[in-house]
């Protein structure tokens, strides 16, 4: 009997779960000429026991007592979908068996292909042949002959499994970057977890050392075991292992335990550990070690010991309600060398902060505290400051008198273990208001008061005499009025947009008793484009710039069809012939202060180039000249960067001292996936710019020069770095870094 129709039919099929997750054979892992089965178009059944079917033929054998379905054949169970060529049940023997052009997907959306699956009659356990898997968390299954209980565990025969891409970016095959080959191989779903035996690895094709035991997860879960190493040479350490334990404590908790082991030093470990709350997540990390290092507090710095050294660094930070939150960071290590001579960080301070903070759309509310620990041989840890609390509050205020007004609460207390104490308050008030003209022009103008009260202790431990302030209480009152005009002229220009903008500022401020009160915040005061129209031209709040000034400058703005230039120039003018608070050099001590500006050029993509300097009011000499250009795209690029300041500054003020320095940096991709990157420092800076420096005028700082190779699912390089200073025991010379990345592989 012959049928062409759709139809139920009722039993546990559970044929299609069997290859959803089902290996695929002879080590096949391209892609195969089968569509996976389309979306079921109408509701399936409600009994779970029926499976819905449709196919170009239905026939049924009387004598034999079989059921054959011919012709794009589609059956769909619980969220499971199957397409064969044909499908034959053998009612007598309970068989049933699917043929040609196999394609199963299961609920998760794995698709499996083969040519033929063999199931038992309570169709929950099968064997496949020739069977592909691609998961749909990334990666795919190819075997020979897979095995199915009835628990859904796939054991697998003479198997392989790669996450790589089977194709290149035309669509034509190609073989994955690597991939695993095995005896056996079972596939546990319930743990997305695939278990190797007698397994090797293939990278490019070429067969690497065997592996008797591993396992893998499936797409981008987290699972214990162990993770990619690194493997580096230096000459202070000698050559370094590294190998990464992953340990999954819970679904949002885990510990990464680092031994890193060395040729000429003994070994350091490192613990990592990881966890996500309801509220926030923080981590934790420790490294551990014992070995020599100088003392330099000592009489006789050259003189080594051997001792415990380690580094901690914690990191959190949770959202208690949508307006409150808490975060916190802790960073100390045993000494000022450690973190570069284990090439863990290059910072020459280490900041531990925590901070409680309420924001919402008017309004902000912090308590904040912080340590810092200096790594400068030079410093004394004692004259570092630690602020404990500072407690600010802001709010803005709309429409009062036509205008904005924000109003700020402030108080800071500052404590040194060998060093000037201070405790500051104010309370300020702002209030802008914006206009805009019948004739194009941005009028704003801002009034500004402010009451301070400072206390200082010990202030002659405070080396530099204009930080100090007096001892004792002082309290300051500071007021300013400012008026700021803007006059954009907007017009075409050479096939695009040309606006051209000068502005005006004049700012009123009475004297103000500023060398009473200690200066802890505004010390690298230096005239920039970025605060030459600001009220107040210190960066922090114990500095005040009082007196009459007047600022001219003009913005400039050009866009072109895939060219952008914008640039800005201006100077100020302070009607005062009094001495100034403002130190020698920054550009600002004189009535006229130097000119400042910014050129910006960016052509698409490809090219962006920001030029910042200063030029001497009255001599026009470069004070300074800061460039910082990219040219390129993302896999070929070039970065240039040079900075010099010549700016005449005592020596005293450590904030503000001069120097010159290049940097260069850039990759060059020169075959598909494989790249040269290199990157380098170097220290123009000599005597004459700085007395202080050790720099001859040209003295390389550090370099780096590697090759990398990077695909979808492979990252291998090798870089070569080159210190050229020493600091303590973290020794100059080379140091060389394998790097060798896989994706979803391990444990």
């Amino acid at each position: 009997m012959n049928f062409t129709r759709s139809a139920f039919l009722t039993g546990p099929a559970a044929l299609f779960t069997l290859a959803m997750v089902s290996p695929a054979g002879a080590q096949d892992l391209q892609d195969r000429a089968t569509t996976p089965p389309p979306p079921l178009e109408t509701p399936g059944p409600s009994d779970p026991d029926q499976v819905q079917f449709s196919s170009g033929t239905l026939e049924y054998d009387q004598d034999a007592d079989t059921v054959t379905a011919k012709g794009d054949v589609r059956m769909y169970r619980e969220g499971n979908k199957l397409r064969a060529d044909q499908v034959v049940w053998d009612r007598k023997t309970g068989k049933v068996v699917a043929t040609g052009n196999i394609a199963v997907t299961n609920p998760q959306g794995d698709v499996a292909y083969g040519d033929r699956i063999d199931l038992t009659d309570s169709l929950k356990d099968g064997v496949v042949e020739n069977m592909l898997v691609v998961l749909e968390q990334g990666g795919r299954l190819a075997a020979v002959k897979g095995i199915r209980d009835a628990d859904g565990v796939i054991t697998l025969r003479t198997a392989a499994y790669t996450p790589c891409s089977v194709t290149d970016s035309n669509g034509c095959p190609k073989n994955p970057s690597w991939k695993i080959t095995a005896v056996k191989v079972v596939y546990r779903p319930d743990r997305d977890l695939i278990y190797f035996t007698r397994a090797r690895f293939h990278l490019f094709g070429f067969a690497t050392i065997p592996l008797p035991k591993l396992s893998t997860p499936v797409g981008d879960g987290a699972y214990s075991g162990v993770l990619s190493p690194e493997i580096r040479y230096s000459r202070t350490n000698g050559f370094e292992v590294a190998a990464p334990y992953y340990i999954r404590l819970a679904p949002n908790r885990a510990l990464t335990v680092t031994p890193h082991l060395y040729s000429s030093v003994a070994p350091m470990v490192k613990a990592q550990y990881d966890a996500l709350t309801t509220k926030g997540a923080y981590k934790i990390a420790g490294y551990a070690t014992v070995s020599p290092k100088i003392d330099f507090l000592s009489t006789m710095p050259n003189v080594t010991k051997s001792a415990f050294r380690g580094y901690i660094d914690a990191v959190a930070r949770f959202q208690l309600d949508p307006n409150w939150s808490v975060s916190g960071s802790l960073r100390v290590t045993t000494d000022r060398t450690f973190l570069r001579r284990y090439d863990i960080s290059g910072d020459d301070r280490l900041r531990s902060t925590i901070s409680l903070e309420r924001i919402d759309a008017n309004s902000y509310f912090g308590i904040t505290g912080w340590a810092t620990q200096t790594l400068r041989l030079g410093d004394r840890q004692g004259l570092q400051p630690i602020a404990l609390p500072e407690i600010d509050y802001r709010r803005r205020i709309d429409d009062v008198a036509g205008g904005r007004v924000a109003l700020q609460l402030n108080t800071l207390a500052i404590t040194r273990t060998a060093g000037q104490d201070t405790q500051r308050a104010f309370a300020s008030a702002r209030w802008d208001l914006r206009r805009l003209t019948p004739w194009g022009q941005e009028v704003t103008l801002t009034a500004f008061a402010r009451g301070d009260v400072y206390n200082a202790d010990d202030i002659m431990a405070t080396t530099v005499a204009s930080y100090r302030g007096k001892s004792g209480v002082h309290a300051r009152g500071i007021a300013a009025l400012a008026l700021d005009v803007k006059w954009p002229f907007v017009g075409a220009a050479l096939g695009g947009t040309q606006r051209i903008t000068p502005r005006f500022q004049i700012v009123a401020s009475p004297p103000s008793g500023n060398l009473s009160v200690p200066n802890e915040d505004a010390r690298a005061v230096d005239l920039e484009d970025s605060n030459l129209f600001a009220l107040n031209r210190f960066p922090g709040y114990d500095r005040w710039e009082d007196s009459t000034r007047f600022t001219l400058g003009v913005d400039y703005a050009l866009d072109l069809p895939g060219v952008a230039i914008n640039a800005t120039v201006g100077e100020s003018y302070r009607l005062s012939s009094k001495p100034t608070i403002f130190p020698d050099g920054t550009g600002l001590s004189g009535r006229w202060s130097d000119i400042v500006g910014r050129t910006e050029v960016r052509v698409r993509d490809f090219v962006s180039f920001v030029h910042r300097y200063r030029l001497d009011k009255d001599n026009l000499a470069v004070r300074r000249n800061e460039i910082d250009m990219t040219v390129g795209s993302k896999k070929t690029y070039l970065l240039l960067g040079y900075l010099r300041l010549n700016r005449n500054i005592a020596p005293t003020l450590e904030d503000l001292r001069d120097r010159e320095e290049a940097r260069v940096g850039g990759r060059v991709a020169f075959a598909k996936f494989w790249s040269i990157f290199g990157s380098a420092t170097i220290d123009l800076t000599d005597r004459a710019e700085d007395p202080a420096s050790l720099s001859d005028g040209f003295d390389p700082v550090r370099h780096r020069l590697g090759v990398q190779y990077e695909d979808d699912c492979l990252r291998l390089g090798v870089t070569w770095r080159r210190d050229y200073q020493t600091t303590g025991d973290a020794k100059r010379g080379n140091s060389f870094l394998l790097t060798l990345a896989f994706r979803n592989l391990g444990r």
